[in-house]
C-alpha cells in the first residue's frame, strides 16, 4: 500500500525591492510639483505663486532630485479633475515616463474626491511614479499608502461635500430673501451702478430694444444676427460674432422687465459639478420689479406669444402628402400672412414653368396636397398681381391716415383712462389705508386705559372690515396702473408703428410684415387686409 508524501511548505524570503531603482536608471530622480488655489482672489493668487516658488527651491535643494516641472492650477474646484488642465498635462507626462515622482501639499490639493485620488495614485504607482504628501506624510510607493489614502481623501471629499451644502444652503436662503446676483459680463444691457445696484446702460440697452423690436417685425434669429453682425455691433462679451441662443437668450429673459427668476438651474453634487436646468426638482423664486426695465411687458409679452406662435407651426411634409400647418418662413412675408378663405390653410409659394417659362404663383397648401378633396374653391394667385394689390393697399392705408390715426389715439387713450378707482386715486386709497392702521394703533393704545370691551371691538371690526375694502381696491388699481402702463407702452409702440410707414412704390416684405396682420383669400379677385392698427380691414382687387 502506497505511502501519502507529507505536504510541506517552504517559505522563500524577497530578495528584491520592487521600489528599487532599475540597474542602467538614471541616478537623479525626476521630480515634479503639483499645487493649486481655489479662488482667483488677490491673496489666494498670492498663495500660488508663493508655492512654485517654494517647490522650485525644494526640489533645486535636492542633490538626488532634478526638476521636472512645476503645474499648478488656480481659480478651480479639487472636486473634478475634467477642468485642471495643467493636472491633467502633469498625468500625461508621467505615462510618457518624464517624471519619476510627484510633490505636492496635501490631498486635499490634490483631490477632494476619493475615488479619483485612489485610481490616479494606483495608475501612477503601476508605473513606479510615487506621489509625496507633505501635509499627510504619506508616500504612495509605501505599502501602507493606500490605507492613509483612503482615510485622509474620505476627510477632504467630506469636508468638500459640507462645504458645497453650505452654498447651496446659502443660495437657497438668498432666493427665498429675494436677493438677486446679476451677472454683468453676460448681461447685455446693465452695469453695476455706484451703489452697487444695476443700472441701464444706454448703448447696450438700445442693442435690446432693436433685438426686439426686429423680432416683431417679423425677422428671424437668422436675419436678426446677420443684421447685428453687419453692423458690427457687440455682444455683451464686446465681441461682434452673434449665435441664435445668444438673441433667443435675450427674447426669453425676464430680467430685461425688471423682474428676476432664481433658481432656473441647480449642481446636482460637488463631485461631478453637472448643472441641470430645475424642472420642479429645487425651489424657484420669481423677483418682481427687481430693477429697471429695459423692455416694456407688453412687448415682452408679445415676443412670448409670438416665438410660441413660431415654434408651434409644423412643416409641410410634402412628400408624405399629409399636410400640414406651415413651418413659420421669415423668407418669405406672406408665407406667414396669406390664408385660404375657404379652409383657411395658408398659401404656399409655387414657381409653374411651362414653354421654359417661369411663373411665380401662390397655391393654398391644402389644395395644393389633396386636391379638392378639403378645399374646393381656392384659387391659385399671381404672385405680381398679390404685390400690387398689398402695396397698394398699404398706400391707401399710409394716405388716410392722419386724421384717423389721431382719432384712434385719443380713442385709445380715453379708454384707459387715469388711475383712479371709482374716482379716487392710488396715493389718496394709500395714504386712507394708513390712516386707518394709526387709528387702529390709537385704539390698541386705549386698551390700557381700560375703554369697554364691547366698544372696542365694534371699533376694532368697523375698522378692519374697512381696511379690507381699501386693500381690495388698492389692489384694483394697482392692477389697473400696471394695465396703464402696458396701455401707454402699446400707446408708443403704435405711434412709432404709424410713423414708419410710407407710401412706396415697390412692395416690400419688411413692411408687409409691420403693417399687416393677415390677408384672406376671399376668391381669385379680391383679397382681405387686415392691418396691425387696430380694426382696420380693407378688401382690394387684384
Amino acid at each position: 500500500m502506497e505511502q501519502t508524501a507529507q505536504r510541506q511548505v517552504r517559505i522563500i524570503p524577497a530578495t528584491k525591492n520592487v521600489n528599487a531603482p532599475l540597474k542602467g536608471a538614471q541616478k537623479h530622480q525626476r521630480v515634479a510639483a503639483y499645487c493649486r488655489v481655489s479662488t482667483d482672489s488677490e491673496e489666494q493668487i498670492t498663495s500660488y505663486e508663493a508655492q512654485k516658488a517654494y517647490y522650485t527651491q525644494k526640489i533645486e535643494e535636492n542633490p538626488d532630485w532634478e526638476l521636472a516641472g512645476i503645474f499648478a492650477d488656480k481659480g478651480l474646484s479639487g472636486t473634478s479633475m475634467k477642468k485642471r488642465e495643467n493636472f491633467n498635462k502633469m498625468i500625461a507626462a508621467c505615462k510618457k515616463g518624464k517624471i519619476d515622482t510627484i510633490l505636492t501639499k496635501s490631498l486635499s490639493r490634490f483631490a477632494r474626491n476619493t475615488v479619483d485620488c485612489l485610481e490616479t495614485v494606483r495608475m501612477l504607482k503601476a508605473n513606479g511614479i510615487g506621489v509625496i504628501f507633505e501635509k499627510e506624510n504619506i508616500n504612495t510607493l509605501t505599502e501602507s499608502s493606500e490605507f492613509l489614502i483612503t482615510l485622509f481623501s474620505g476627510f477632504a471629499q467630506a469636508e468638500s461635500e459640507s462645504l458645497s451644502k453650505n452654498i447651496i444652503w446659502g443660495k437657497e436662503e438668498s432666493k427665498k430673501a429675494g436677493k438677486v446676483p446679476f451677472q454683468y459680463k453676460k448681461l447685455l444691457g446693465y452695469r453695476k451702478g455706484p451703489d452697487g445696484k444695476p443700472e441701464i446702460d444706454p448703448q447696450e440697452a438700445e442693442t435690446v430694444r432693436r433685438i426686439y423690436r426686429r423680432y416683431l417685425d417679423g425677422c428671424s434669429l437668422s436675419q436678426i444676427q446677420q443684421e447685428l453682425e453687419a453692423d458690427r455691433v457687440p455682444t455683451a462679451q464686446a465681441i461682434q460674432r452673434w449665435s441664435y441662443q445668444v438673441i433667443r437668450n435675450i427674447l426669453t429673459n425676464e430680467r430685461y422687465i425688471g423682474d428676476a427668476m432664481l433658481g432656473k438651474t441647480f449642481t446636482t453634487d460637488c463631485i461631478s459639478k453637472r448643472v441641470k436646468k430645475n424642472n420642479g426638482e429645487r425651489g424657484q423664486s420669481y423677483v418682481r420689479n427687481n430693477h429697471p426695465a429695459i423692455i416694456p411687458r407688453e412687448m415682452f409679452y408679445r415676443v412670448q406669444e409670438e416665438m410660441a406662435r413660431r415654434s408651434s407651426k409644423r412643416k409641410v411634409m410634402q412628400k408624405t402628402g399629409k399636410t400640414e400647418l406651415g413651418k413659420y418662413s421669415a423668407k418669405y412675408a406672406l408665407s406667414e400672412l396669406l390664408v385660404c378663405g375657404e379652409c383657411g390653410t395658408p398659401y404656399k409659394r409655387v414657381t409653374w414653368a411651362r414653354n421654359g417659362k417661369k411663373r411665380i404663383v401662390w397655391r393654398c397648401i391644402s389644395r395644393l396636397e389633396f386636391g379638392t378633396k378639403y378645399c374646393h374653391n381656392s384659387p391659385t394667385l399671381d404672385e405680381e398681381k398679390l404685390h400690387q394689390a398689398i402695396q397698394e393697399a398699404i398706400n391707401e392705408f399710409v394716405q388716410a391716415g392722419t386724421e384717423v390715426k389721431e382719432d384712434m389715439l385719443t380713442f385709445t387713450a380715453m379708454a384707459w383712462g387715469g388711475n383712479t378707482v371709482g374716482g379716487v386715486s392710488l396715493i389718496d386709497l394709500r395714504q386712507k389705508l394708513k390712516d386707518i392702521t394709526d387709528q387702529q394703533a390709537l385704539l390698541l393704545d386705549q386698551v390700557l386705559e381700560h375703554m369697554d370691551d364691547e366698544i372696542l371691538n365694534a371699533r376694532l371690526k368697523a375698522m378692519m372690515d374697512e381696511k379690507q375694502a381699501l386693500q381690495e381696491r388698492i389692489a384694483d388699481a394697482e392692477q389697473s396702473e400696471t394695465h396703464n402702463a402696458a396701455q401707454e407702452s402699446r400707446m408708443a409702440e403704435l405711434r412709432e408703428w404709424m410713423a414708419k410707414l410710407e407710401v412706396n412704390q415697390q412692395y416690400s416684405d419688411e413692411q408687409v410684415r409691420m403693417a399687416v396682420e393677415r390677408i384672406t383669400v376671399v376668391d381669385a379677385e379680391t383679397i382681405r387686409i387686415r392691418f396691425r392698427y387696430p380694426g382696420a380691414e380693407l378688401e382690394k382687387k387684384l
